[in-house]
């Protein structure tokens, strides 16, 4: 061989090495390491556990960052982490910590009460010199009956309540109350989300923003060692050029499979088609043109002030007749069938039928375009008028194909004059503009994060999450006494009272039609079948310390 064509094919060899670096295929030094590169249908948007709301992201930080508490892997049930034990007080207030000593951070600083204080004062201490840097949403969800946080000694600290709270134990499993580096939060500033430094089994290495995130084992971990030695999140957004991909074993792992390929799936001896019904709903969320900037030192919306409009305001949709013609014009049951194909059950609440306080005598929305005209007229829309849907541009574990959806959506509405513009955006910006309320109409969901029912029902429709920039309620439905009765079970350990309670918000929900509830879907994964270990957890978040690879 010549000189020339072996100069060629060096170049050649180069730039194939160089490509598959940049896709998130495995190099030649890799193919020797224990190398696991999972599917994902989008990027991360940022990086730090107290700061996200996504499930891209969260499935990112679950493998680097670790919490006080843990769930069980199959159940939500909660065990020690990094808190060896616990107690608390007689009224229920006061929660002690007992910490894990000798645990080192990936920058090799230690973990100790400093830590615990730092990660979570920064989300509610206003003064907190960090507290600027995110926004904290899940806090104001799901932790404001927290006051503040102690240090006791350097390993022990202590959690102090404003009022009861039934939820806050399991609560303190979730990614948000995950401990983050104070050292590495100073030296990264407001940048610090794109360099993540926490106590858990991965290590981040790098990040190419819409290609991949990569991981690497903690060798330092304070359990064993992980039996990856990488762990690689490559975004392919498509559910076909994903299979395709572990087809041919570019990756060995993808989330939301297309359920038309569960056949062939099933039958390819290489793959392994993992399921279990999912804590998730599904919905259409109608905004009913309200929020409130600001809340008061409680977390909650202070009532005397003036709500405001929502940037996405629209007055058909803030009348109750409209919201309930929309829910009538859906046949949910031809999209369930169709387009989830047997992968999941028509929703009509707004959580899923398994948890406490479910209310199943609530009759749903039947499928009826004359009742939906009647309505419609009633309201004073006889021709009915314009609106947008906005539709994600992602597959969700609550929602497998957004786009077919939205268009099925589309021409429900058509068939009763409701004209609607389908609007996408990149997940990132999709997740921060529903999230200030400048959506008429928007596809969203939820999966549920610590098996209690109020992680579905406040953070979704309560009150106190109608707030512009960082809502969980993206309808923003504001009723004071849904908020009241959601309020009161949160606050009371007797489980019959707190099922009373949801059952009654559950009524009112209903009846204002916030929301068109579509499905519960169950969660599907695929692995090639040399992929052992993993476990679908209820929650949906994405554990893979426990993998390895044959």
């Amino acid at each position: 061989m010549n000189n020339k064509k072996v100069g060629l094919l060096a170049i050649g060899m180069c730039l194939l090495m160089i490509a598959a670096s940049f896709s998130g295929c495995v190099t030649e030094e890799e193919s020797e390491e224990m190398v696991l590169i999972f599917g994902s249908s989008g990027d991360a948007k940022r990086l730090d556990p107290g700061d996200v709301t996504d499930g891209e992201s969260i499935q990112r930080m679950d493998n680097i960052f670790e919490g006080l508490v843990e769930y069980e892997p199959d159940s939500t049930e909660i065990k020690p982490c990094l808190a060896t034990s616990w107690n608390t007080s007689e009224d229920g207030l006061n929660i002690t910590f007992n910490l894990r000593h000798d645990v080192k951070f990936h920058d090799g600083t230690d973990f100790d009460a400093d830590a615990v204080v730092f990660s979570l004062a920064r989300q509610y201490d206003t003064t907190h010199a960090y507290h600027d840097y995110g926004e904290w949403a899940y806090w104001g969800y799901m932790f404001s009956d927290i006051d503040r946080v102690e240090k006791i000694d350097d390993y022990t600290v202590k959690i102090v309540l404003k009022r009861t709270n039934a939820a806050i134990m399991t609560s303190l499993a979730m990614f948000t109350v995950c401990i983050v580096s104070p050292t590495n939060a100073e030296e990264w500033g407001e940048d610090v989300f794109k360099h993540p430094s926490g106590t858990g089994p991965f290590k981040f290495v790098e990040w190419v923003k819409d290609d991949h995130i990569t991981l690497e084992a903690n060798d330092d971990y304070w359990r064993e060692k992980p039996k990856l030695d990488k762990l690689i999140f490559r975004v392919i957004e498509d559910a076909s050029a994903r299979l395709m991909a572990l087809q041919t074993n570019e990756i060995q792992g993808m989330e939301y499979p297309d359920p038309s390929s569960f056949d062939a799936i099933e039958a390819d001896s290489d793959l392994q088609l993992l399921t279990e019904p999912g804590m998730n709903v599904g919905y259409l969320a109608i905004n009913c043109g309200y929020g409130y900037t600001d809340s008061n030192e409680n977390g909650a919306h202070d009532l005397d002030e003036p709500w405001i409009e929502t940037p996405g305001y629209s007055e058909p949709l803030t009348n109750k007749k409209v919201r309930q013609a929309i829910n009538y014009a859906i046949d949910k049951n031809s999209i369930v069938d169709n387009l989830y194909k047997g992968t999941a059950v028509v929703a009509k609440n707004g959580m899923p039928p398994f948890m406490l306080g479910y209310n199943d005598d609530i009759e749903d929305y039947s499928y009826d375009p004359a009742e939906a005209t009647k309505l419609l007229t009633e309201a004073g829309y006889p021709n009915g008028f314009t609106s947008t849907l906005w539709v994600m541009p992602v597959s969700r574990p609550y929602m497998f194909d957004p786009s077919k959806i939205g268009e099925a959506i589309q021409g429900y509405l058509a068939a009763v004059n409701i004209t609607v513009e389908i609007y996408q955006v990149d997940w990132s910006t999709y997740l921060e503009k529903t999230e200030a309320g400048e959506h008429p109409m928007c596809l969203l969901g939820w999966s549920g994060d610590n098996g209690d029912p109020d992680n579905f029902m406040n953070v979704l429709y309560g009150e106190n999450a109608c707030s512009i920039g960082t809502a969980g309620n993206v309808a923003f439905y504001n009723n004071s006494r849904v908020q009241e009765v959601l309020s009161a079970a949160l606050q009371t350990y007797d489980t019959t009272e707190r099922a009373n309670y949801y059952e009654e918000a559950q009524v009112l929900l209903h009846e204002n039609a916030s929301h068109v509830y579509l499905a519960h879907s169950n969660q599907n994964i695929v692995f090639t079948s040399n992929v052992h270990g993993y476990v679908l957890h209820p929650t949906s978040r994405k554990f893979f310390y426990p993998v390895t690879i044959e």
